[in-house]
C-alpha cells in the first residue's frame, strides 16, 4: 500500500492518488455488472457483492442502483436490505448491522474535507470516518449519514434526515439535522 492509502485507511488527511482512482474503477467496473443485471438475478448481484464487501450477510440483499467508492470497506448484515439507489461512500469502514432496513437513496458518507482550511481544501485533503448502523435499525428513504456517525440498534431514522451525529437506539429520530423526537 502507498502512504496515501495507509493516511485514508488510518483516518488520516490524505490526497487522492493514482492507486485510490485504481481501486475505484475497479469497483465501478464492478458496480456496472451488479448494475445490468436482470430483475430476477438475485443470485448474480449476490455473487458480485460478496466478491466485492468485505461481508455480505445470509439473506442480505442489495438492489441496484447501487453505487459506492470501494466496496472493500463494507460489511451488511444478515437479512439486511438496501433499497435502490443507496451511495455508500466507503473511504472508512460502513458497517450495517443484521436486519437493518435502507430506504431508496439513502447515502451513506464518510468522506470529509476541510473546513477551515481554504488552501488544504483547494489542494484536495480529505479524510473519512466510519459510519455504523446498529441491528434492526431502518433508515428511510433519501436519509443522508454522515461521516463518523453511528445508528443505534432498533431505531429508526425518517425519511429525508440528515444525521450529523450519533443516534442512540430505540429512537425515532427525523429532521435536518437529524432529532430524537420520542423512544421506541
Amino acid at each position: 500500500m502507498g502512504e496515501q492509502k495507509d493516511r485514508m485507511l488510518a483516518g488520516d488527511w490524505y490526497l487522492d492518488n493514482p492507486e485510490l482512482v485504481g481501486e475505484r474503477l475497479a469497483c465501478q467496473r464492478k458496480l456496472d455488472l451488479f448494475n445490468a443485471t436482470k430483475a430476477d438475478d438475485d443470485l448474480e448481484r449476490a455473487q458480485i457483492l460478496t466478491g466485492l464487501f468485505a461481508a455480505l450477510g445470509h439473506g442480505a440483499r442489495v438492489l441496484p442502483r447501487f453505487q459506492c467508492s470501494y466496496g472493500a470497506r463494507i460489511s451488511v448484515g444478515a437479512n439486511a436490505f438496501v433499497n435502490s439507489d443507496a451511495l455508500f461512500m466507503d473511504d472508512a469502514v460502513i458497517t450495517v448491522g443484521d436486519d437493518v432496513r435502507i430506504g431508496t437513496r439513502v447515502q451513506l458518507v464518510t468522506a470529509l474535507h476541510p473546513v477551515d482550511d481554504h488552501e488544504r481544501r483547494r489542494a484536495g485533503w480529505e479524510r473519512a470516518a466510519p459510519i455504523t448502523v446498529g441491528d434492526n435499525a431502518w433508515l428511510g428513504a433519501g436519509v443522508i449519514v454522515c461521516p463518523g456517525v453511528t445508528v443505534g440498534a432498533n431505531a429508526v431514522v425518517g425519511a429525508g434526515s440528515v444525521v450529523v451525529r450519533d443516534i442512540p437506539g430505540h429512537v425515532f429520530a427525523a429532521g435536518n439535522p437529524a432529532r430524537v423526537i420520542r423512544r421506541l
